[in-house]
């Protein structure tokens, strides 16, 4: 049966003149000196970037990748004066459970193009059609083929604006959602101001920090030396956050002008992980970074991807606090995490976990980083059929 969706469909047709003026501005280019022997340790390294913005140049086809995102039904709807762009592919069988998966910073929803087919159609990737999802990945507000807010908007009020796009544009009172990056910290908000919509929620990052005051168990000491891992891996690698989270607009005068320096700032963080060390991009194909690098570039929407950093920054909301009554909050709606070791944040001790969210399972792979699901399809795409399976 056919879901019924209040949305105007949506082709993705970026201009030729857009196309035009990208190849004239990289035949500009002027690169950077580099510390010697630097490599990756500073920054994107000068000897790959050149390497990328020649493949951009003269290699790249984006209409190939333009069509590959075509391929997917795309919608865009009207919600909260917002106009939201969002793919959605109905599951097979005769009622596939509907999955809201949202994206972070700096992906996109094509970050998930590994994972839709499999998680609407299981048959067709030798599993079950009973684990079958409807599979909806909205671009956030300011993002891709969204409207940007007018001022910085924080994952909480966006986790509204997705309860309000599950209900009036799908119909919908109850549906699963996963996600990564401020996808899990979006998913997270979404559990606690609305967890009679959740079925449950699946994340691929440790996101809200528990609340640790009066009342709370004492600090472990395996909860000691992760906070010590977890400090020491992220210390050398937050610094963008600082900068999007305090000057923004500066930042972007740069990354709205220049293509190549928009793809340094965005592939470096691409490249951070944590087994292979500085450097080693094999994990992903230039083309497709460039195809997520192009979602920003085509709409010049970097500026208002990172305002979403601004709002955290100056209002706070990546932790939990006291109840009303002094007793710890915690998201109630049952919760799936599926870890990978190589992420910037460290697979943590569960009793971590326990404190902020009523975990139902935890997976921590063997392999993986960051960006899971255009990495580790397969094992995120396992883990969330699992999840949502054993909920019934």
């Amino acid at each position: 049966m056919s879901m019924q969706i209040n949305a105007r469909p949506f082709t993705i047709a970026v201009g030729d003149d857009v196309l035009d003026d990208l190849k004239a501005r990289l035949a500009r280019t002027r690169f950077p000196n580099e510390v010697e022997g630097g490599g990756w340790h500073y920054g994107a390294d000068l000897t790959y970037m050149r390497q990328m913005v020649r493949h951009w140049q003269t290699e790249y086809d984006w209409r190939t990748w333009e069509a590959l995102l075509n391929g997917f039904p795309n919608y865009v709807a009207e919600v909260d004066g917002f106009n939201i762009h969002f793919m959605c592919e109905e599951g097979s069988g005769p009622n596939p459970t509907p999955l809201l998966i949202t994206h972070g910073w700096p992906g996109s929803v094509f970050e998930f193009h590994k994972i839709i087919e499999p998680l609407a159609h299981p048959e067709r990737f030798g599993g079950n059609v009973e684990d079958a999802f409807t599979v909806i990945c909205p671009s956030l507000p300011g993002y891709g083929w969204s409207s940007a807010p007018a001022a910085p908007m924080h994952p909480q009020k966006i986790a509204d604006l997705w309860a309000r796009f599950m209900t009036e544009v799908f119909g919908l009172e109850k549906f699963a959602a996963q996600g990564g990056d401020w996808g899990s910290i979006i998913t997270s908000w979404l559990a606690h101001r609305h967890p009679e919509r959740l079925i449950g929620i699946h994340l691929n990052m440790v996101p809200l920090k528990p609340y640790l005051g009066k009342g709370t168990p004492p600090v472990s000491a395996d909860e000691k030396e992760w906070i010590g891992r977890f400090r020491a891996r992220t210390a050398r690698a937050m610094g963008y956050f600082q900068i999007q989270g305090t000057k923004p607009q500066t930042l972007n005068y740069g990354l709205s002008d220049s293509p190549a320096g928009l793809a340094g700032w965005i592939t470096e963080k691409f490249q951070y992980r944590v087994k292979e060390g500085p450097g080693n991009l094999s994990l992903f194909d230039m083309d497709e970074l460039l195809t997520n690098i192009m979602i920003y570039w085509v709409n010049n929407a970097h500026n208002s991807a990172s305002w979403i950093y601004t709002a955290v920054t100056h209002e706070g909301g990546m932790e939990l606090e006291a109840r009303s009554d002094g007793s710890a909050d915690r998201i109630e709606v049952p919760t799936g995490f599926c870890l990978f070791p190589y992420d910037l944040v460290p697979a943590p001790p569960e009793s971590w976990l326990q404190r902020a969210y009523n975990v139902q399972n935890l997976t921590v792979e063997a392999d993986g980083g960051h960006f899971a699901a255009w990495e580790k399809p397969e094992e995120l795409t396992r883990d969330i059929r699992s999840f949502f399976r054993g909920l019934g």
